[in-house]
């Protein structure tokens, strides 16, 4: 009797396996689907976002596109196997279909070098996590409800099934959650621990070159002069930092730190790559500087630059200097090819004196600047500046911020920016440096840019690598400017403003401020 029962079992279970599903008669009718659905959605994938998801809308979307694919595929095969086949597809359809891309993130895999590994945790790794394994958890489920709906887990075993269907789907709503958390920028507040009256602490963004961007602003109150901040890079996003060390600085500023096109906020900016150029930078900055003025009702506004800040900031006061009270420069590069030159022949000669062989046959092996395998071997040049930099302190104060501060490595951890933007701000920096830098290579001011119509101030760390500090000291002492001011600061090197901020914050009250404000 027990043999009857089980036999007419299996009889039924296979009558529900063939009333539910006729994909289900023909197991290659069920690979057919999954790999073709999963192959189109690499495609789509590819042609619609080839960068990955670069926004937090985006980044919701492929991770429903990918736990539906997962659903489909789990759901047709009726078998673990779909786990595996459905992302081995998609992920092979994506990397044929991708365009060429410039950028270490979606470039050649190079797993030699640690630069290579970050690039491809950054971008095919971070896509893994929120499209792959999603795909892969919703295979699992649909594998699930395949077996469900035919009977095939039953008595006390289908609980111990239910448990890996709890956790996949509670995986997927972290997940979901986790990149949906929105990011902001915390109030300014008094001593008393309450928002000032009057005060703005916001992220907004601005429509520049046709391109969404992002701006923080952050000020006690709007009346104050506008200052606008540069960072460096190219393709570095410095929120956090602008938020946490310049702080007192916006009790009698209106602090402004913008994410360039192809950088943190705004790395979705970056296509199409086409527009990704100097120009387009110029030009985005003094739309920028004309949004202000006119937000703030002020004739004129600050603007200061960060290393390739400082050569944006040259670059737009040649173009507009009415727009601007004066220059202020932090870091300030004069040349970059003669730059990467003098520090090629400095980590040479560093290399001979501490009789390192292998730092010399790679430095070698890349060759003379401008390098061709960028950024990989200026990324190895910079490895070596803490050995080439003069020994400093930065102030105690610019050290107890960054410590306290819980913004993490390149402010990533900051509340600056959702799960998406926290990626972005390290792949903007590889990409947007990438494509980039070389068109900085033709840059030399003491040819270019020997007159400003505006005040120049110049933070000058005395720590500062020779290859930089002297280029500028040579610069400036031939520039020719309505007033210019060089101010030596110790115990700081390239990041002067931030390094020494109580100084920078004299500098521009006692100085910069009395000197060149006029409101109207």
């Amino acid at each position: 009797m027990e043999k009857i029962h089980t036999t007419s079992s299996a009889a039924a279970a296979r009558d529900r396996v063939s009333a539910a599903s006729p994909i289900w008669k023909d197991r290659r009718m069920g690979i057919a689907l999954t790999v073709g659905i999963a192959a189109m959605a690499g495609i789509i994938v590819a042609l619609t976002l080839p960068r990955g998801p670069t926004t937090q809308t985006q980044g919701l979307l492929v991770l429903a596109s990918g736990l539906i694919v997962g659903l489909i595929a789990g759901y047709a095969m009726r078998s673990g196997l779909a786990l595996l086949l459905a992302p081995l597809v998609h992920v092979v359809a994506l990397e044929i279909a991708r365009p060429q891309l410039l950028g270490p993130t979606v470039g050649a895999l190079r797993f030699n070098e640690v630069y290579g590994v970050l690039a491809f945790l950054l971008g095919r790794g971070f896509y893994g996590l929120i499209a792959v394994i999603p795909m892969m958890l919703g295979a699992y489920l649909g594998t699930m409800l395949a077996h469900e709906m035919t009977g095939g887990s039953s008595g006390s075993s289908s609980v111990w099934r239910w448990i890996p269907t709890v956790l996949s789907t509670l995986v997927i709503v972290a997940l979901a959650v986790w990149i949906a958390l929105p990011a902001s920028t915390p109030p300014i507040l008094d001593a008393a621990g309450n928002p000032v009256s009057g005060s703005i602490a916001e992220l907004t963004t601005v429509r520049l070159g046709g391109q969404d961007q992002t701006i923080m602003v952050r000020a006690h109150s709007p009346d104050k002069p506008v200052l606008l901040y540069l960072n460096g890079g190219p393709g570095q996003s410095g929120l956090p930092y602008t938020r946490v060390i310049l702080s007192d600085l916006s009790k009698d500023f209106v602090i402004v730190d913008w994410d360039q096109r192809g950088t943190g906020k705004s790395y979705a900016a970056f296509e199409p790559g086409s527009t990704l150029t100097l120009e387009r930078a110029i030009t985005d900055t003094v739309e920028l500087a004309n949004y202000l003025r006119q937000r703030f009702n002020q004739q004129k506004i600050y603007v200061m630059g960060e290393s390739w800040g400082s050569i944006l900031g040259v670059l737009v006061v040649q173009r507009q200097p009415q727009l601007f009270h004066a220059f202020i420069s932090s870091g300030q590069m004069v040349s970059l090819r003669e730059t990467d030159r003098r520090i090629n022949k400095d980590v040479l000669e560093l290399a001979a004196r501490t009789n390192n062989a292998g730092l010399t046959a790679k430095m070698r092996s890349y060759g003379q600047p401008p390098y061709a395998d960028m950024p990989y071997a200026n990324v190895f040049a910079m490895g070596q500046y803490d050995a080439l930099y003069k020994p400093y302190r930065p102030s105690q104060a610019y050290m107890d911020r960054g410590n306290k501060s819980g913004i993490g490595f390149y402010g990533i951890m900051a509340s600056e920016y959702n799960l998406v933007e926290k990626v972005n701000v390290l792949r903007g920096l590889m990409d947007t440096f990438t494509v980039l830098y070389p068109q900085l290579q033709a840059i030399d001011f003491r040819q270019d840019a020997k007159r400003l119509e505006v005040p120049v101030y110049i933070l000058d760390g005395t720590a500062e690598l020779s290859a930089r500090r002297d280029l500028m000291l040579e610069w400036f002492g031939a520039l020719e400017a309505p007033k210019k001011k060089i101010f030596p600061l110790e115990n700081a090197a390239h990041s002067v403003a931030f390094e020494q901020f109580e100084a920078f914050d004299k500098i521009m009250l006692e100085t910069i401020l009395p000197e060149t404000y006029q409101k109207r």
